[in-house]
């Protein structure tokens, strides 16, 4: 009995050894998103022209066209994920998107939850009203319902003007899901001014007609675009900053440009 016992109690310990050993072996993980066959882009599907639907329900614009590119360049698939906009460092740490791609505002809070790609086009943050509105500059914004996007870079950059923004009706700015929908109400009179960025508000009114909106001559502050990776992923940071030069000398970034603006506005 006591042989036995001694046996049954070898081969359980060597059992054991063999399962911390296979339990603690190194695993075989992606350590880097450039180490992928398929990337996933995370956006505003309302964001026009950055990245929105078109007629056809299809995601489209400028930012789309951009990562398409970059994509083919590098080999890559890319694929399209709308997320709610106020989520978008949290999709990307939990690995539901590689890239926050969609007009993202390069800020030294977002620093600290991403790395950013080297900026890629300029942008501000500006006042709009109705055409007939009494409002003329920021100071008029007292005692006014102000419209801005959920967890934007407009939100902060009001923020930062603390005066001004506590002045607003309420001490604070309304905010919602998506840019469209604060038009929407400014439009309908629930509010009285909407901060958004530049170029999707100077797209937004060409297409809903400029004599129906004033855009005020004071602004919030300018600001540059870059892509969000995941933080410390430096590898995946210089293959895109490298990828992306390369195309901007070859000429493809200017004619994705020249599609969506007109005009090569890009760094």
């Amino acid at each position: 009995m006591n042989t036995l016992i001694k046996k049954i109690t070898a081969f359980s310990l060597a059992a054991l050894t063999a399962f911390t050993l296979i339990g603690c072996s190194p695993q075989k993980t992606s350590t880097s998103t450039l180490d992928q066959a398929t990337w996933v882009v995370g956006l505003d599907d309302s964001f026009a022209p950055m990245g929105f639907r078109d007629e056809k329900g299809e995601i489209v614009g400028f930012d789309v066209d951009l990562a398409k590119a970059l994509g083919e360049k590098l080999g890559k698939e890319i694929k399209f994920q709308p997320i709610d906009w106020s989520m978008k460092e949290t999709e990307l740490k939990a690995g539901n998107i590689d890239f926050i791609w969609n007009g993202y505002t390069i800020t030294e809070e977002r620093k600290e939850k991403v790395s950013f790609s080297n900026a890629y086009l300029n942008n501000s943050q500006i006042i709009v009203t109705l055409a007939d509105s009494a409002i003329e500059n920021k100071a008029d914004l007292k005692g006014k319902t102000v419209g801005a996007q959920s967890q934007s870079s407009a939100v902060t950059a009001m923020e930062k003007e603390t005066e001004v923004y506590s002045s607003f009706k309420g001490g604070k700015a309304v905010t919602f899901e998506s840019n469209d929908q604060a038009l929407m109400d400014l439009e309908a009179g629930r509010i009285d001014a909407v901060v958004a960025d530049e170029i999707l508000l100077r797209y937004y009114i060409a297409l809903k007609g400029e004599e129906k909106y004033k855009i005020l001559s004071e602004d919030f502050g300018n600001e540059q675009y870059g892509v969000g990776m995941r933080k410390d992923d430096l590898k995946m940071v210089e293959a895109f900053n490298k990828a992306y030069a390369e195309m901007k000398a070859d000429g493809t970034i200017k004619a994705i440009s020249e599609k969506w603006f007109g005009e090569d506005i890009t760094n």
